[in-house]
């Protein structure tokens, strides 16, 4: 639940965030001995899809995933008994995996790698350099960027502040792109006492998006898998707040926040501008209210498991903003490349357009994909943790929920972050094998004909890791 503070009117900012649960267990979850908060409550109500081409599962009775506590050997976690000489190297995996990749279904071009996350040593690869176009598994990537730049327990604010009179306030966006009404009704119902405390009960309204630069329409136009990109929104910019999947949005979401922000005031007995106008705080202007965000770690867990394309554009811009360049499209792609050559990940070839994968210029390879989630599994890195645990769970849970049905292998051992664009199908995450190893994967077709074939293709070259 986001946290809202209220300033004296000369107070300073104050940043609060949640601790990020370490060890091996947060690591590995959702196992029963560590499941993630997210998933649980997702149990009592199905979250939104945000891929292309993705429409929202019908809701169907939740199932927790089955236990696995060899992944913990994997990610560093003692164990009882020793793990397993590994039984599979690079020659058994090249006569699994070779003819199910040559599925026609796969398009005409398709490159694959997997490597073992303990060791690095890779076991399978075709092209695996190559850089194509990812789609949604390009979410990897801004998770660990932006991971990287804020750290897991950042939070994002939305702030009211004040002229020195009261009487003129300002809503500036900070880019949470998980703010809700439920959110900006405490905003306002703080607001309206800390005014009234002052003996204000009428107010100019203006709002702020300034931290967020360039255009606002993503390169792929309206869509309704994406708002127009705003540090200030509500619901997304949905029409209808209850809405998941592709849904009718919001020509302007900071405008419309603005005027619900005023709605609320006004039922709290604060008569703000019916039609607030865009405009920064003028210089002497001081914090009043603020409500903060969801830390990161739960921002980025969402966004990987129900591929959230508002978050993954605002969690680009937001490592943009914090690394100290422009918070455009280009701005962010620089910010998420610079954080992954930090890490000193394989970024040769590769093209940040979007933070989502909407863009077809974004390019990626699987040798990348594969060492991004081979990072995130580094105990030197527990801050990246949440890029594992946010993964879909093949057959339980977000864009994975329908796929791996009726117990087919995978089920519940595969974690995978989907991609879907018309012509362009991947798969990329990890997997338990039979031995105990934890694997990294990453699948990539383009020339897709049928992500109806296509997306199967995909499911068995993943499931054939676990023999």
């Amino acid at each position: 639940m986001p946290e809202v503070r209220t300033w004296q009117l000369t107070a300073g900012a104050a940043v609060v965030g949640l601790a990020l649960a370490a060890g091996a267990v947060a690591a590995a979850g959702p196992w029963d001995s560590g499941q993630r908060k997210a998933e649980r409550q997702r149990a009592a109500a199905p979250a939104r899809v945000g891929e292309a081409h993705h429409e929202p599962a019908a809701p169907r009775p939740s199932a927790p995933a089955p236990s696995a506590p060899v992944v913990l050997a994997a990610l560093g976690t003692p164990r009882a008994e020793p793990a397993k000489v590994p039984a599979n190297g690079p020659a058994d995996l090249s006569k699994t995996l070779a003819p199910l990749l040559s599925d026609p279904a796969l398009g005409t071009a398709r490159t694959a790698c997997v490597i073992d996350v303990a060791t690095g040593a890779r076991l399978y690869g075709k092209g695996a350099e190559t850089p194509m176009t990812p789609a949604s598994t390009i979410k990897i990537a801004t998770a660990v960027a932006a991971l990287t730049a804020l750290g897991p327990d950042h939070s994002i604010p939305t702030t009211v502040v004040a002229a020195p009179d009261a009487e003129g306030i300002t809503l500036v966006g900070g880019g949470d792109a998980t703010l809700e009404r439920a959110g900006l009704a405490r905003l306002a119902d703080r607001t309206a006492r800390a005014l009234r405390d002052r003996g204000v009960t009428k107010v100019r309204l203006a709002y702020d998006t300034s931290l967020y630069q360039g255009p606002a329409l993503h390169p792929i136009g309206r869509n309704g898998n994406l708002a127009p990109i705003s540090a200030l929104m509500v619901d997304q910019g949905r029409r209808d707040p209850k809405s998941t999947g592709s849904a009718t949005r919001s020509t302007d979401p900071a405008r419309d926040a603005a005027r619900l922000f005023a709605e609320l005031l006004a039922g709290k007995g604060v008569r703000a501008s019916a039609h607030p106008a865009p405009g920064r705080p003028a210089k002497n202007a001081v914090p009043l209210v603020q409500v903060l965000s969801g830390p990161l770690s739960a921002m980025v867990e969402r966004m990987l498991t129900t591929s959230d394309n508002d978050i993954a554009e605002s969690l680009a811009r937001q490592t943009a903003v914090a690394t100290g360049r422009p918070a455009h499209a280009v701005g962010a792609g620089r910010a998420v490349a610079a954080q992954l050559r930090r890490l000193e990940l394989p970024v040769e070839g590769a093209r940040f357009a979007d933070g989502s994968g909407l863009d077809r210029n974004d390019k990626v390879s699987g040798a990348l994909l594969t060492a991004l989630l081979a990072t995130a599994a580094d105990p030197d890195h527990p801050e990246l943790r949440p890029v594992l645990t946010g993964l879909p769970v093949a057959g339980f849970s977000g864009t994975l929920e329908e796929r791996y049905a009726n117990g087919s292998a995978g089920t519940g051992l595969v974690r995978a972050k989907t991609g879907t664009l018309s012509g362009v199908d991947t798969l990329a995450g990890t997997v338990v094998t039979a031995d105990g190893r934890l694997l990294a994967f990453a699948f990539l077709a383009g020339g897709t004909e049928s992500r109806d074939t296509a997306r199967p293709a995909l499911d068995r070259l993943a499931a054939a890791l676990v023999p």
